[in-house]
């Protein structure tokens, strides 16, 4: 029998190269999960430590960013997209930020407006525009 033949017998035995590399890849997706709740958890806790800003800003430009996932359910395709929008504001110092705004938010946006930007940290809050 040579190294790649298939059976029972001595040679290449995917089961327990499986069953090797498995533990390896569980701990490794757990620890990203963990990675990715701990990175939220202190952004989170960033924000709410800086003081709510109200400054003077130019609204810039506005961009979306589309997720798609397909999962298939009993010989069904399922598709969900979502979709983040992202604001583009400059300040009186001339620096930009953006943020993630709502979906309603992002189409009352204009480019060229200029307001009050009110944000925490990295959290958006609002946007008054001058009349």
């Amino acid at each position: 029998m040579g190294m790649f033949d298939s059976g029972f017998g001595m040679g290449f035995n995917m089961f327990s190269i499986m069953s090797f590399i498995f533990p390896f890849i569980f701990v490794f997706v757990f620890a990203m999960i963990i990675f990715t709740v701990i990175k939220g958890i202190k952004q989170w806790s960033y924000n709410n430590k800086q003081p709510v800003l109200d400054v003077n800003a130019k609204f810039i430009t506005k961009r979306t960013q589309v997720n798609r996932n397909a999962h298939q359910d009993n010989n069904h395709v399922h598709h969900h997209s979502s979709t983040t929008y992202y604001a583009t504001f400059e300040v009186d110092s001339g620096d930009r930020m953006e943020f993630i705004v709502s979906g309603n938010e992002y189409g009352q946006l204009a480019e060229g407006d200029f307001g009050k930007l009110t944000f925490q940290g990295t959290r958006y809050l609002g946007f008054e525009r001058w009349q």
